[in-house]
């Protein structure tokens, strides 16, 4: 599943374009590494998003196409850096 895709679906990111400009300014870390949002997430994968003075770091646990909103939330899992 594309980065966008992924943090759309896993409500991470509201929107798939949000999603898609913060890869492009470089507020997106896959394994420690800047992503593009053309990046095909894998399970296991750490995710580091960048807003503002804050900094969010999830561990994927999950690819789902459709996700609900109620089970959004065990696409990942959050990693204390």
């Amino acid at each position: 599943m594309r980065l966008d895709k992924y943090l759309k679906n896993s409500r991470l990111i509201k929107r798939r374009t949000v999603a898609n400009e913060a890869c492009d300014a470089g507020k997106v870390l896959v394994n420690d590494k800047i992503a593009r949002a053309s990046y095909d997430v894998k399970i296991n994968d750490v995710i580091e998003i960048q807003m503002g003075a804050k900094s969010v770091k999830v561990r994927v646990l999950n690819l789902a196409e459709n996700a609900t909103k109620a089970n959004a939330a065990t696409m990942y899992e959050v990693v204390v850096s």
